[in-house]
């Protein structure tokens, strides 16, 4: 994950450099006048915001996938450990009870040999 989140940092920071320098370019090499560069840079900008916005909405999306997923198995490990452990009380209670009845047998068999 850290790989994405660097290639989606490098992305970015290239996407925006490249905005600005494509800009920048358009301004000073523009046979246009003050207005027409101004409408120019108007929608270049709101292109510009909604491809970032674009962009957000799929690194949030993405994200929420990976939150969700790791809740999930999260969820089930949990899940599993208290199966787990809920088994190995069944046993030992059962080992318990298994000592304990044997225990009060050879208790009961010595006080019957002994009366």
């Amino acid at each position: 994950m850290n790989d994405n989140d660097s290639d989606l940092g490098s992305f970015l920071a290239g996407f925006v450099i490249g905005a600005l320098v494509g800009a920048a370019t358009a301004l000073i090499l523009a046979p246009q006048s003050g207005q027409a560069t101004r409408d120019q840079l108007s929608h270049i900008s709101t292109d510009l915001r909604q491809a970032g916005e674009e962009r957000f909405d799929q690194v949030r999306h993405a994200a929420d996938n990976y939150g969700r997923e790791y809740r999930d198995r999260a969820g089930a490990i949990l899940t599993d450990t208290r199966t787990m452990a809920q088994n190995l009380a069944d046993q030992a209670t059962d080992q318990t009870r298994i000592v304990l009845d044997a225990g009060r047998d050879q208790a009961n068999s010595a006080d019957n040999h002994t009366a």
